[in-house]
């Protein structure tokens, strides 16, 4: 007997999920494919708001809530920086015809509000599923026969993100980079002076006496607070030169971002209030041809890939200072990409809206399993955990 067959039949109150994990620029994007519930609400935002307050506790099975997103971000199955997406078949843009699939996004906080890694991963799996209970739009997908593409409307929490995966006989082409359009990106603060108290300053910023720090803040469908790692006290850059440690950076980017979270006029958001909090803090240096950034994200997690809605993100700061221009583009690196040729992202400004700027961004994803998670009714740890110290 098959073991999944077996393990179903032995537990037939087992919570079953199926998932398909994919990696972009080495960030995973775990897809749920089946198991998790419908959500309630109209619109994308309220299904978010739903899922945030009521269906984290998705299943109630005699007195224990199984934790959908627990189990499927934290360990034994997950692992404290994996990453997901939800796939949502219909939503108020998919009902009106401006989207073709709607989806959220979920990680060890929380969910969040765009992601440009994901929506690459998700690009290529939609154009290769032909299961209609997944994507019951899947066959209107429009391909362009003469530059060989797919086009993919893909209704996210801040938006509709418009992709482009490349196409080979009806499947993905992997050796060619997904590409979409973000929703306008735009600045909020330029040249911020931050003051650090001297009780939470870090070791290397008060060894050099610092006492205040210089950030941008930008929105590209979520907002980040963007610093130069010499100005957090780090001279060499993101690097490991001199001893630095990720742990290091990790200790600064939270004290900044406690700092900054409280001042809610930084993250104002013309027409949601849903999306106005600081998701993450990027430490940026140069780097030929482009930049390199460190990215912590929602509870400190470290993304793997240079972050497509930061860029997004940096390519309107860039803009807003001058330093890019309209049809120009950058490659943006992360501290894993950088030490593979073609693994990171590029990111181009094409438009200059009244609402911000439309940022390309390319980058590729690729499959790494399939897989059917469990729950098994007397398991003592239904929801997963995370490693630390006992209270």
């Amino acid at each position: 007997m098959d073991v999944f067959e077996a393990l179903l039949e032995q537990n037939p109150a087992t919570t079953t999920i199926k998932v398909v994990d994919m990696h972009t620029s080495g960030e995973p994007t775990r897809i749920v494919v089946k198991g998790y519930p419908d959500l309630a609400g109209d619109t994308l935002l309220e299904k978010r708001r739903c899922a945030r307050e009521k269906h984290d506790d998705i299943r109630q099975r005699q007195a224990t809530l199984v934790y959908i997103r627990d189990i499927l971000m934290r360990e034994p199955r997950g692992h404290e920086e994996m990453y997901g997406a939800i796939l949502i078949a219909e939503t108020e843009l998919t009902r009106s015809g401006e989207a073709d699939i709607g989806v959220l996004f979920c990680h060890n906080e929380g969910y969040s509000t765009m992601c440009g890694h994901a929506t690459i991963a998700l690009g290529r799996f939609l154009v290769d599923t032909r299961d209609l209970d997944i994507f019951p739009r899947r066959n209107a997908l429009v391909y362009d026969a003469e530059a060989g593409t797919t086009a993919l409307r893909l209704h996210a929490p801040c938006g509709v993100i418009h992709v482009q995966v490349p196409t080979d006989d009806g499947h993905s082409d992997a050796s060619r980079p997904v590409s979409f359009l973000g929703v306008p990106s735009f600045t909020t603060a330029r040249n911020l002076v931050v003051v650090i108290p001297p009780a939470v300053q870090w070791p290397r910023f008060r060894a050099q006496q610092l006492s205040e720090v210089t950030v941008d803040i930008a929105y590209g469908g979520a907002f980040y607070a963007i610093v130069a790692a010499a100005a957090l006290g780090f001279p060499h850059g993101v690097r490991d030169a001199d001893g630095t440690t990720l742990a290091e950076f990790d200790t600064a980017t939270a004290a900044l971002k406690k700092l900054l979270s409280p001042r809610k006029a930084l993250f104002a958001h013309p027409t949601e209030p849903d999306l106005e909090f600081l998701y993450g803090v990027i430490v940026v240096e140069k780097a030929r041809p482009g930049e390199l950034g460190l990215c912590f994200f929602a509870d400190q997690q470290i993304d793997r890939s240079p972050t497509g809605s930061g860029v997004m993100a940096r390519v309107a700061l860039a803009v807003d200072q001058g330093r890019l221009q309209i049809g120009e583009g950058r490659n943006y690196e992360s501290v894993v990409s950088l030490g593979s040729e073609g693994n990171g992202f590029r990111g181009t400004a094409v438009e200059k809206l009244p609402q911000g700027v439309i940022v390309k961004v390319e980058g590729r994803a690729f499959y790494t399993g399939a897989s059917s998670f469990i729950a098994e009714e007397h398991d003592t740890m239904p929801n997963g955990f995370i490693v630390g110290l006992p209270a």
